[in-house]
């Protein structure tokens, strides 16, 4: 007699889910509405920034700055333009010292200085015609925007002799702010009708199609009810609204594919809606369960870094993957069940197949493709790897540097401002560094200090001191731009001078410097965590010790084209004047990390979906080549439409006009279709069939604790041998073995011997 494996915590999950279908598809309806309520103007509670170590030496020194010279850093400048005349106009001196005036008398703004005042060079251009105002916009970042859009209508654009443009570091998140959100809204546009057409496409059927596009925005409104109420206790980057819309679409998109065509496919094996959710849930619904798992590791490994950045995105792919996978496992079931034979309704494909008729089934391309490539396996290892090497080779040259006012289109006000303090004035106004000195020293203690910062062959000018109390602090000027390498290796000379007090270093160039120290620091660990779990996730799966190796090296190299693309195309500024962004010349630190554990995640999702069907087919035959051939058939079709469905989002996200935007969506656009047409499609089965049985191996121990803990999408496991159910006569109504797959590529009998051992056993519960 075959041991079936049905343990009755699935039933009961069963039971509970399709018991009350319509109750569970209004309380759903219900917690959607009250998840929209709930996220009301989430948006404008989302921060700009949080690219700084919470705990490093230069946020230290900012907050001290902040606290005891509040008018130390400016973040807002006023960039006033003379034309054709001289700043040092008197018509031009006296409306800027007006406008001055004026900005000094705003509520929330503090330390207002500029060049009429102080005469410093490092505010007026090099040609004469444009000087700058300084100030400093109090609070934190949600009322420094607040009060930049209150103050800014009155302050931009023409005032007598001069015109007046706004820029600063408040101005530049705020505007970056402001474009992500109105991109976000046009993403969403592009992407919702093109993935709903795709999926009529998949599916045949428009009730179909509906399902994963439901699922979809259930979740995606839930992550925003999730982040408006994180808000409340801890800072969110504005750009994790991003991966919300992307991973809400994506993953939900691929979790219902997997069910639906499973459901179908039991349908068309002759069970009743009933035992088909039932079979459904148990198979395919414990292989979304599974990915879903392995997606949220890879995403939770971004709490271990400091940056609010990253750990936003942690906070949001975990709640959109939790969701996603939650909605696919007790709303579209009570969905499906209702529907039943009609979820297969307005077959839009009807009429591209009438008067056409053929003998092959859909899924042969798939087979004879994977075929092909285990007779040639060496070759098509060996080419791939080359070929995925290759490609990854430009990240070798990466240079890492800062979010600034680049990642803005070149005709935001912001962006243009800073750009012609680049150009036009000396050193880098605003990008200085500074140097907060805490102890009790005097006046000849200070300006030895100074003479020997000022005697640092990368220093232009050093400014100060400011004394209150027993602390001081000094402005350093660099010579070249804020952040480059120069400005770096300065500020490590800063921190080595000796001084006869404690010194502390910040500016743009040092949080910087820490910014990469923390990610360093904390990598391997992230990278350990995200390898150990994925092991153990995939072993469980597999019960094998060789494929959770092979998973993990072959998910990394397929992320060698995202990563050399990225370099190649946002570092060099290749294809710059076509995708439409100014390169900066560097990638921002936190997003290398930000990429990989997302393209990781959705690789491993790929995987999971191939490795459930190989291994059911091995369970169910005991042959390797045939299981690997069974597998790339059944799925091929589903993972390629998965990858085209969820590039197709990320690429409508990587419209966007911010560059770490654009290349967050397009770079993984590139991963996923990578993964799934040439990892999934080339490199997966020929590794496997170079490994042949060996593939299967684990130690008795390991194996035994696979027997009592394993997970895996069949149910059946058959006794030592050959195939058991390869011989074993279909079930009444349903197709064999060599039957026609269903509209996707996907097989309508693989699991019949399993259905009829599990129905008799279960009763389809």
């Amino acid at each position: 007699m075959t041991e079936v494996n049905s343990p009755p915590r699935v039933g009961r999950w069963t039971r509970l889910v399709t018991a009350r279908p319509r109750l569970s598809l209004l309380a759903a309806l219900v917690l959607t509405v009250l998840a929209v309520l709930a996220s009301s103007g989430v948006g404008d509670r989302l921060g700009a920034g949080g690219w700084e170590d919470p705990a490093a030496e230069s946020t230290y020194a900012t907050k001290a700055l902040e606290r005891e010279f509040p008018d130390s850093q400016p973040n807002l400048l006023l960039l006033v333009d003379a034309g054709g005349a001289s700043v040092d106009d008197p018509a031009v001196t006296a409306e800027a010292n007006r406008l001055a005036a004026r900005l000094a008398a705003e509520r929330g703004i503090t330390g207002v200085g500029s060049y009429w005042s102080a005469k410093s060079p490092a505010l007026r251009a090099e040609d004469g015609h444009e000087a700058l105002i300084a100030a400093r916009i109090t609070g934190d970042e949600k009322q420094m925007g607040r009060t930049l859009d209150r103050i800014a209508p009155a302050l931009r654009g023409t005032h007598g002799p001069v015109k007046v443009e706004i820029g600063g570091i408040v101005a530049v998140r705020h505007e970056m702010q402001t474009i992500i959100q109105e991109d976000l809204t046009r993403a969403e546009m592009i992407a919702l009708p093109i993935t709903l057409l795709l999926l009529v496409m998949v599916f045949g059927s428009a009730i179909a199609a509906l399902l994963p596009l439901g699922i979809g925005i259930v979740a995606i409104l839930g992550t925003n009810a999730v982040l408006r109420g994180l808000t409340e206790f801890t800072d969110v980057s504005v750009f994790a609204m991003n991966l919300t819309t992307a991973l809400g679409l994506g993953l939900a998109i691929d979790y219902a594919l997997f069910i639906v065509r499973r459901f179908r496919e039991e349908l068309t094996a002759g069970a009743d809606p009933s035992t088909a959710v039932a079979i459904t849930l148990r198979t395919a619904g414990r292989t979304v369960l599974f990915s879903a798992l392995t997606v949220a590791v890879s995403l939770a490994a971004m709490l271990l870094f400091p940056q609010y950045f990253l750990r936003s995105f942690a906070y949001a792919g975990m709640a959109v993957v939790l969701l996603a996978a939650t909605a696919a496992l007790i709303l579209l079931p009570a969905a499906l069940l209702l529907l039943g034979p009609r979820v297969n309704s307005l077959d839009l494909r009807k009429l591209l197949r009438r008067g056409r008729s053929s003998s092959k089934p859909p899924g042969t391309a798939w087979a004879r493709g994977a075929a092909l490539v285990m007779r040639r396996a060496p070759f098509f290892a060996l080419a791939t790897t080359a070929v995925l090497v290759l490609l990854g080779l430009p990240f070798l040259g990466v240079k890492f540097g800062t979010a600034d006012d680049r990642q803005l289109p070149a005709s935001a006000e912001s962006h243009v401002v800073q750009q012609h303090l680049r150009d036009g004035f000396p050193g880098s106004p605003g990008g200085g560094l500074e140097v907060l000195a805490e102890g009790k020293a005097g006046p000849a203690q200070y300006t030895a200090y100074k003479n020997r910062v000022a005697a640092l062959p990368e220093v232009l000018r050093v400014d100060g001191p400011l004394v209150k109390g027993d602390s001081a602090y000094f402005t350093v000027q660099p010579r070249g731009e804020a952040v480059d390498a120069g400005a770096q290796h300065l500020v490590r000379e800063l921190r080595a001078t000796k001084a006869p007090f404690d010194t502390k270093v910040t500016g743009t160039a040092a949080v910087l410097v820490d910014s990469k120290h923390a990610i360093g620091e904390r990598l391997p660990w992230a990278a350990a965590f995200i390898v150990i779990v994925t092991l153990l996730l995939v072993f469980l799966l597999t019960g094998s010790v060789l494929i959770p190796i092979q998973a993990v090296l072959l998910n990394a190299l397929s992320l060698t084209a995202m990563f050399g693309a990225v370099v190649w195309v946002f570092q060099d500024g290749h294809l710059s004047g076509l995708l439409g962004f100014t390169s900066p010349g560097s990638i921002e630190t936190t997003l290398p990390v930000l990429m990989f554990c997302v393209a990781f995640g959705l690789s491993m999702d790929y995987g999971v979906f191939l490795l459930s069907r190989i291994k059911e087919e091995h369970d169910r035959t005991g042959d390797h080549e045939e299981a690997i051939r069974h597998g790339l058939q059944r799925t091929g079709g589903l993972i390629t439409a998965a990858a085209v469905i969820l590039a197709v989002v990320m690429v409508a996200i990587g419209t966007s006009r911010v560059t770490n935007t654009k290349m967050l969506g397009l770079g993984i656009a590139l991963a996923v279709l990578m993964d799934a047409m040439i990892v999934r499609s080339l490199l997966v089965p020929a590794v496997m069939k170079l490994t042949g049985r060996a593939t299967w191996w684990a130690p008795k121990a390991l194996r035994r604790l696979h027997d009592r803990f394993g997970l895996s999408e069949g149910e059946v496991k058959p006794p030592r041998g050959a195939g058991l159910y390869r011989s074993a006569a279909p079930p009444r109504g349903a197709a064999s073995h060599d039957a026609p797959a269903d509209e996707n590529g996907e097989g309508m009998a693989d699991a019949s011997g399993a259905l009829r051992t599990i129905r008799r056993t279960s009763g389809g519960t």
